[in-house]
């Protein structure tokens, strides 16, 4: 059975790493040491950081966006978008979609893109929160202490954990080298078959 690490759990890790005592609950924040707020605001800081690097896990596929009253809000949760027709050139602007090509945040068909969510702890894969921890550890540290003996220490713990993430992210989203655009382009490019 499959035991998740919890952030109170990520939180008593990084604290760990300082040497300071592990903390029941991290619910409360007002009635924490300082440096328990400060890991957990290192945690949240990674999270978004590294969640925005754009992971199998937290990426969506087709999502079909419609039109209310005109225009076209994305959820606060969404970190990136592209949409699925490339003749299409739409930013966001704020949480309302604008259309750059017409000048205009008025929509009046739906817009189907691919896009990146920011997940919340619990919904995160162990390697990934595995990976988190040990960044935020080592960026709490240089924030709390600053030794550089420290940060070598778990920055070798940080590599290992960062290189099984990409395995993993690897594996579930059955990637080829033809997936990248350049690879692909680049394999095309100067071939010349002998039809004869």
């Amino acid at each position: 059975m499959a035991t998740y690490t919890t952030q109170l759990e990520a939180v008593n890790s990084m604290l760990g790493h300082i040497g300071e005592s592990p903390v029941n609950s991290i619910s409360d924040t007002s009635a924490v040491p300082v440096s328990v707020s400060v890991a957990i605001a290192a945690l949240n800081e990674v999270s978004k950081d590294v969640q925005s690097e754009g992971w199998h896990f937290n990426t969506e596929t087709d999502v079909k966006y419609s039109p209310v009253g005109g225009s076209i809000t994305v959820p606060a949760d969404i970190i990136q978008f592209d949409p699925i027709d490339t003749s299409l050139d739409i930013v966001q602007r704020g949480a309302t979609l604008f259309d750059r090509k017409n000048n205009t945040t008025t929509f009046t068909s739906d817009l189907t893109v691919n896009q990146m969510r920011l997940l919340d702890w619990d919904s995160l894969p162990e390697v990934a929160r595995r990976y988190i921890t040990l960044k935020a550890s080592r960026v709490f540290q240089g924030r709390i202490i600053g030794s550089r003996e420290l940060e070598a220490l778990i920055a070798r713990d940080e590599y290992v954990a960062r290189a099984n993430l990409l395995e993993s992210d690897g594996s579930t989203s059955d990637r080829t080298i033809f997936d990248n655009y350049d690879t692909s382009a680049r394999v095309g490019i100067n071939r010349n078959y002998d039809i004869s």
